[in-house]
């Protein structure tokens, strides 16, 4: 470090003293430099000097190198996009149309398709009276010119046409553009006030805690009581990909064994898949695990029906508390004892939730994405509502229940495909508590393709449109508080199930294409730019590693309203697919150590027919062919990809509209709607998923 000038000189006043002395040297090999100060010698040199001409021209070649490759590396993007278009949209090769129900599923796609039709009608008329010169759209007073100025027969119907636009046109789509603004700013208001909720949680450290010393005993009349008898839950419906692990990772959990039992319920049709799940059940059960294997020939009410029939059975009345994992849910071995004893000295309380976390969230940009919303509704949405609350959704999996609290509320019911959604509300209009346990994470998969993930949130969405329909009634005439009331019917279902997809959609991809050939009714840029980047930043924020897809995220969950608004629609006024339950595609992934814990129990395995050496001659036959296949598997055949109508309908209108923001001069909008139409095309052509990692 450079010394400081006013110690220098200060030391210089105090310390020179005798008779300066002058070095001369021959032929040195050094430069002189003349310091005329102290801090001379310390002073940055001018890179810039004694830079010759060739050493720029290097310089400027670098530059134009790089400038050069990053305009190829576009263009190699763009020009595989339009052979994929070419080969899909065109050719159709290797590609299937999307499956659906044929009648009312066709109501949307058709009114999309009209306003394609109509924009693409619209747009070349506007062109042509661009190049005419009759540029009254630019006037933001929309100047209508008199009948004295009619220049032909051509530019009266432009003329006309604009007088009903103005009159006509322009009061509706206004009308509808602020209802769905208030209803955004509405939403995005209760994003921030959740946000500063579980801001106000970390910032004063506020968790469910549990007093260990009251459990910590040696008195053997207590141990029953510290060791409740929990029975645990596994269902599954052809799950070839994930059940030996989950049930592997559900048979280590630390929990003594006489109080502990563990039913695996397979509702699996394919007989092949069964005797796997069997031979894995067997295996455990050689080794001292209580586990069960039950198997539902007639498959009614699919997992509520499967949960409903494994609650039936006798023994159940025995155990006080039912944790449930789905098939793909790897939970720790401390599991239990991170949430059983919440239940302790807690009469009221229902339900232990934990937080998901996933093995495949960074396989490719769909599963990041859906990281960053599931990151956001654990950690804000669910630990907000039950530190405020004691109230929130039940995810279905990863969490316990107490069993009296299951039955008091009518138990599972077959009514609506989100039984998870469904039991809470009752739990919570018997007056039962909820916990949320952010800290106490269980391994499972995330859809790492959109066809997947497109089905996984149409059930999402309907089926709280289906139980909101159902469950009105009995929320209005229940004995909780106004309060609770006017929560679960404003909040919970209104604005974040049925006011949010139907915004989403409206606005972004009905209006402000629309208001393209609309000027008078144009959405201002804080609508479409700033706000909903700033709600992005939030949803982001719980996953800070995602912040480099904050723009992709944006663009994708306005992709995704489509679906969300068509599944929303459906269940609430029963049409199409509504009531249509289809199991999420699973790839059975695992952790590092999950992997390395399969090795080990692979080196220890027994022989297979030595554990059903009680089996008969049959028996043994069918399992030897089941390993064989198990040992043989077939080559994966690759997946043909599907083409999604209603997407690449916006799509093209979405492009539409921002050629038309051109001739307008709307930054903004032209680049938010090209963007947002690139974004639509590629899910609709598929390219978004397991393509894309």
């Amino acid at each position: 470090m450079a010394p400081r000038l006013e110690f220098s000189n200060f030391w210089a006043k105090d310390t020179t003293k005798g008779t300066p002395v002058v070095v001369t040297m021959e032929n040195p090999n050094f430069s002189v430099v003349e310091i005329d100060g102290p801090d001379a010698a310390f002073r940055p040199v001018d890179k810039s000097r004694g830079k010759n001409a060739k050493q720029v021209t290097w310089v400027l070649l670098l530059k134009a190198h790089r400038a050069v490759s990053c305009i190829s590396w576009l263009a190699t993007i763009f020009w595989a996009l339009l052979g994929t278009i070419k080969k899909r949209l065109i050719y159709r090769e290797g590609v299937a149309m999307e499956s659906g129900k044929l009648g009312k599923q066709k109501l949307l796609f058709t009114v999309i398709r009209v306003f394609l039709v109509t924009s693409l009608a619209i747009l070349a008329f506007e062109v042509v009276a661009y190049f005419k010169g009759w540029h009254y759209f630019r006037n933001p007073s929309l100047h209508i010119p008199g009948t004295s100025d009619i220049q032909s027969l051509l530019h009266m119907v432009y003329v006309a046409w604009l007088t009903f636009r103005a009159d006509y046109i322009a009061p509706a789509i206004q009308a509808l553009s602020k209802f769905c603004v208030v209803l955004f700013l509405i939403q995005s208001i209760d994003r921030m006030i959740l946000s500063f909720g579980c801001l106000w949680i970390k910032f004063k450290k506020i968790k469910p805690r549990i007093d260990w010393d009251s459990l910590k005993s040696d008195d053997v009349e207590k141990f029953g009581y510290e060791y409740p008898m929990v029975l645990i839950q596994i269902p599954m419906c052809n799950e070839k990909e994930v059940y030996e692990q989950s049930i592997s990772a559900v048979c280590q959990i630390d929990w003594p064994k006489e109080r502990l039992l563990i039913q695996v319920l397979d509702d699996s049709d394919d007989e092949s898949i069964q005797w796997l799940i069997k031979t894995e059940v067997a295996n455990w059960s050689q080794r001292g695990i209580n586990i069960i294997y039950r198997h539902r020939v007639v498959r009614t009410g699919y997992k509520a029906g499967n949960l409903k029939s494994a609650m039936s059975c006798d023994y159940v009345k025995d155990y006080e508390f039912v944790a449930i994992f789905d098939a793909d849910f790897q939970p720790n071995p401390d599991f239990l004892k991170q949430t059983v004893p919440h239940f302790k000295d807690n009469p009221e309380l229902g339900l232990v939730q934990a937080r998901w976390a996933f093995v495949n969230k960074d396989e490719n940009l769909l599963t990041r994405l859906q990281n960053v919303n599931l990151c956001f509704h654990f950690e804000v949405e669910q630990q907000v509502n039950g530190v405020f609350l004691n109230f929130f959704g039940f995810n279905g999996t990863a969490g316990v229940w107490r069993i009296k609290a299951l039955e008091e509320s009518g138990g599972w019911l077959e009514r609506t495909t989100v039984e998870d959604m469904d039991i809470a509300v009752r739990a919570h209009l018997n007056g039962w508590k909820f916990i949320y346990l952010n800290d106490v994470k269980v391994l499972c998969e995330v859809p790492e393709s959109y066809e997947a993930y497109r089905k996984q949130q149409h059930r999402w969405h309907s089926g709280p449109m289906q139980l909101f329909r159902l469950c009105l009634p009995a929320i209005i005439t229940s004995k909780i508080t106004a309060w609770k009331k006017a929560n679960l019917i404003l909040l919970f279902f209104l604005l974040r199930k049925l006011i949010l997809p139907f915004y989403s959609f409206t606005l972004f991809c009905i209006i402000l294409p629309l208001t393209m050939f609309v000027p008078e009714a144009e959405l201002p840029a804080w609508v479409i730019c700033y706000v909903p980047v700033f709600m992005s930043f939030l949803n982001i924020l719980p996953s800070p590693k995602s912040f480099p897809f904050i723009v992709p995220y944006l663009l994708f969950e306005n992709t995704m309203s489509v679906t969300k608004f068509n599944a929303m629609v459906s269940g609430l006024f029963q049409l199409g697919s509504s009531y249509e339950w289809v199991i999420t595609k699973k790839t059975g992934r695992s952790s590092e150590s999950d992997l390395l814990a399969a090795a080990e129990r692979e080196s220890k395995m027994v022989n297979q027919l030595q554990v059903h050496r009680g089996a008969s001659e049959s028996e043994l036959t069918e399992l030897n062919r089941i390993m064989e296949q198990k040992e043989v598997a077939p080559k994966p055949i690759k997946k043909a990809n599907k083409i999604y109508r209603k997407e690449l309908a916006l799509a093209f209108l979405l492009l539409t509209a921002s050629l038309r923001s051109l001739l307008s001069a709307q930054g903004v909008h032209f680049y938010f709607l090209l963007f947002q139409g690139v974004t639509f095309l590629l899910v609709g052509l598929d390219l978004i998923g397991e393509q894309m990692s």
